[in-house]
């Protein structure tokens, strides 16, 4: 009788441990999956910022390829667009609903090239630099893009970053604090274990292996468990947003996976370590407090 509810009483704790594991680091989980859909949604806003490229009139048709070549071999760039004025003539008079050349007699519009830059450039400080370098060229009679657009954006990023940081150094503290109580707690119930194998010679490294092992399969399901939680957010989530899967990095993903296991792990080790170091060192009569 008193062996069965020993079992009972050890499966209940175990069970207990694996679900605490479990909770705070799918909590984790979710958090770094905010971060890196937060991240990638930022890259594809600034991403989205355009630099307009006017071209002079007599720009020839060789130097502009030359130029949209050099601009595509730039590590600033992410796209480039040429727009003839004949193009950009169509366009205008299709989101004007008429034909504006027809009242004018001439075509005004200007030759052009469209650049989306990569997320890295799209700030003011960079911006400014390819302003100088592009306006220094004789084909180019101007830029046009929207400087107060490109520093609210980077500006609001900022703002979201700290905050998302903030909230998770203090997610990781309460997470850390929450698993190592529920360990401690654990192994508080095996402090009378502990101490006899220590008093019959055990030496600490014996006595530690097990409670540690055990520690890191803890660890391991209660990642697992987390994981398939995450993985079920996350179809949940895309099968009421479908947009939501182009924001998916499946490499991220695995990574991040990979990072919930490692810190189950770690945790846990950590934590069941110094748990059983900690009654490893009570005196015998210490053990009733």
């Amino acid at each position: 009788m008193f062996d069965k509810y020993s079992k009972r009483k050890l499966i209940g704790s175990s069970i207990t441990t694996i679900v605490s594991l479990s909770l705070v680091l799918f909590m984790l989980g979710l958090l770094g999956i905010i971060i890196l859909n937060t991240r990638k949604l930022s890259d594809n806003l600034k991403e989205n910022i355009g630099i307009q490229i006017i071209l002079n009139e007599n720009a020839k048709e060789a130097d502009i390829q030359h130029l949209t070549k050099t601009l595509d071999a730039s590590d600033y760039v992410k796209s480039t667009e040429f727009i003839a004025k004949e193009d950009a003539a169509k366009r205008l008079q299709e989101d004007l609903g008429e034909d504006f050349i027809d009242f004018l007699g001439y075509n005004p519009l200007l030759p052009s090239i469209n650049v989306h830059l990569k997320a890295a450039y799209a700030n003011t400080d960079s911006l400014a630099l390819i302003e100088k370098t592009l306006t220094g060229s004789k084909l180019v009679k101007e830029l046009v893009y929207q400087k107060s657009l490109v520093s609210m954006i980077n500006e609001n990023v900022q703002k979201i970053s700290l905050v998302i940081l903030i909230f998770s150094g203090l997610l990781m503290i309460i997470a850390l604090a929450l698993i190592n109580n529920t360990i401690r707690l654990s192994i508080y119930s095996k402090r009378f274990i502990i101490k006899t194998m220590q008093l019959v010679g055990a030496t600490q490294s014996f006595v530690r292996r097990p409670f540690v092992l055990k520690g890191i399969k803890h660890g391991i399901y209660g990642a697992v468990i987390a994981i398939l939680m995450l993985v079920g957010v996350l179809y949940f989530a895309q099968k009421q947003m479908p947009e939501l899967a182009e924001l998916q990095d499946e490499k991220m993903l695995a990574t991040l996976f990979g990072l919930v296991i490692i810190m189950g792990i770690f945790i846990s080790w950590i934590s069941t370590s110094l748990a059983v170091r900690k009654y490893l060192r009570l005196k015998s009569d210490d053990l009733y407090y």
